[in-house]
């Protein structure tokens, strides 16, 4: 069971005996003494799609759901239609973009290490590793001397996320990026 603090984006908890999936979560850190941290997330239902919001303190404990999660690797995007196959008996599911809302652009054709989250066999969501190697597509020329600074320049990656990188950072590098936070980590 986890916390609320615990929560990251396409986790899958049980609300009132129904399925649902955390799309955002939204930290507010009050100002007063004594106060708790509050975790207002948005889920969406798995199957409805219908949308949940929720105020949480952070040690409360929220119920997995009850669906079984099963490693896959992304294949190919169709269209709106991203395909992902299992690694074990190379079943092949399907999910299109309204059910990746925010994690398309973390996907790598070939990557691994993607849970996919099942339900009486049907595919309802994904969940991203936290670390993703992508390549750098284009960034403004790397500075000599730029690494003991802490200054940051806008970096294009191969699926179109933008993110800010060092200044030492060049174009065709690969970068292991955050997929919680969408934030440079390091080089790959």
């Amino acid at each position: 069971m986890p916390k609320a603090s615990e929560l990251k984006q396409s986790s899958a908890v049980d609300i009132n005996g129904e399925p649902y999936v955390v799309k955002t979560i939204d930290v507010r850190n009050p100002t007063s003494r004594g106060a708790s941290t509050l975790y207002k997330v948005r889920f969406a239902h798995m199957k409805t799609k219908q949308k949940l919001d929720d105020t949480f303190k952070g040690d409360d404990f929220l119920k997995d759901a009850d669906c079984s999660r099963v490693m896959t690797q992304f294949s190919y995007q169709d269209g709106d239609e991203y395909h992902f196959m299992n690694m074990e008996t190379y079943d092949q599911y399907s999910l299109n973009s309204a059910d990746l809302e925010g994690q398309t652009e973390f996907l790598v054709d070939g990557q691994e290490n993607i849970i996919m989250l099942l339900l009486d066999e049907t595919a309802l969501g994904i969940e991203l590793p936290t670390t993703i190697v992508m390549e750098v597509l284009e960034t403004p020329p790397a500075m000599k001397g730029a690494s003991a600074t802490n200054r940051t320049k806008p970096a294009k990656l191969t699926t179109g996320l933008e993110i800010q990188v060092p200044e030492y950072i060049e174009t065709g590098e690969m970068v292991k990026v955050n997929s919680d936070t969408s934030k440079f980590m390091s080089r790959a």
